[in-house]
């Protein structure tokens, strides 16, 4: 992109921290120049989407169909590359989602409601920060299931809502049990929305401090072998005979990243929102956009934290936090997501929460 200065690429990069959801795309559509044909001969863009056919196992089933995710596919190469050019420390290109136009990409995987606390959630109190470790991971201790896939609904929040039980669960008894996703998706609908603001709603999208007092309330959740996760809402069928994991408490973290930390190594893994504006066309490396939204649309679990060389000043290290994703090990870094701590990026900091399990 010679033609623009730097100063004109984050002047148009604030557009996209707007909160229209298509603010994206008009970024693109103003950096990119109209000269498509050009461009898509740079990008090789029918050899990488036969590529990307063969990888995924996409096929479509008409002609006008194929060439419409074509068109979209070629679209987000160009997205990515502008990613690359705002979060130059990151990888950015080709993913699973790459023949989803962003509205789409919103609409099926991700499913994070506006944030208002349940009457039950208590400010996490102050923890000492002096000796924390350097590097911390809870994947290493045992606390972290495998990485699981909400395939295309917009349960998000209830993968987040599960991997912080299961860290807590595993910390209170010893025993790493896979929760069950698919009751809060199918149970968790009944709520004061005057308490509560919006209620979870399966694949239309919930809120893990919703999910944390669903579970409270309810006595407790199954494991996902006997509630298993379907990717589509159902008929609540809750067995309270069958109760694997419960919670004794949750509470939010203050909006300091010290304090955060602290947290995550005393108490497990945390649930949080994240702006995934930047995740779709994630492959791999720091992700530390120069601008990103604080919209939260997206509920992942924050299981650790490391420091790593940071480009493109290759020799400077950069503290990030490392994130469980709920898109399956054939997205990022096998499942994974590490975007940088400090500044609140895309709004990671800002929802944050701790959950404890009674101890058997």
């Amino acid at each position: 992109m010679p033609r623009y200065s730097f100063l004109a690429l984050l002047l148009l990069a604030a557009v996209a921290a707007a909160e229209a959801p298509d603010a994206d795309e008009i970024l693109i559509r103003q950096v990119v120049p109209d000269a498509e044909a050009e461009e898509d001969h740079v990008l090789n863009a029918e050899h990488r989407f036969s590529t990307f056919k063969a990888k995924f196992g996409k096929s479509y089933a008409t002609k006008e169909e194929h060439d419409h995710r074509f068109g979209v596919f070629k679209s987000n190469l160009r997205r990515a590359r502008l990613h690359a050019k705002l979060d130059p420390s990151a990888v950015h290109g080709v993913t699973k989602f790459s023949d989803l136009t962003p509205a789409e990409f919103r609409r099926q995987f991700l499913g994070l409601k506006p944030l208002r606390f349940p009457p039950h959630a208590q400010k996490a109190p102050i923890l000492p920060t002096k000796d924390l470790p350097k590097d911390f991971d809870w994947r290493d201790k045992g606390a972290v299931t495998k990485v699981k896939d909400q395939g295309s609904c917009g349960s998000c929040w209830s993968f987040s809502t599960t991997g912080a039980l299961e860290g807590a669960h595993y910390l209170a008894t010893g025993e790493l049990v896979s929760l069950s996703e698919q009751q809060l998706m199918d149970c968790d609908h009944v709520c004061d929305p005057e308490q509560y603001g919006e209620c979870d709603a399966g694949c239309g999208g919930g809120l893990m401090n919703n999910a944390f007092e669903y579970i409270l309330e309810s006595g407790g959740i199954q494991r996902e072998e006997d509630y298993p996760y379907t990717a589509r809402d159902g008929t609540c069928r809750f067995d309270k005979s069958k109760i694997a994991a419960t919670v004794s408490n949750y509470s939010v973290v203050s909006l300091d990243e010290d304090q955060i930390a602290a947290n995550l190594v005393k108490n497990g893994p945390l649930a949080v929102g994240i702006n995934a504006l930047y995740m779709q066309t994630y492959i791999g490396g720091v992700s530390c956009p120069y601008v990103c939204g604080k919209h939260l649309d997206h509920g992942v679990l924050l299981v650790g934290y490391g420091e790593g060389a940071y480009a493109p000043i290759r020799f400077k290290k950069k503290p990030y936090w490392i994130i469980k994703n709920s898109w399956g090990e054939n997205w990022g870094v096998k499942g994974y997501y590490k975007i940088c701590r400090g500044q609140n990026v895309c709004g990671v900091d800002s929802m944050v929460s701790t959950v404890a399990a009674i101890h058997s």
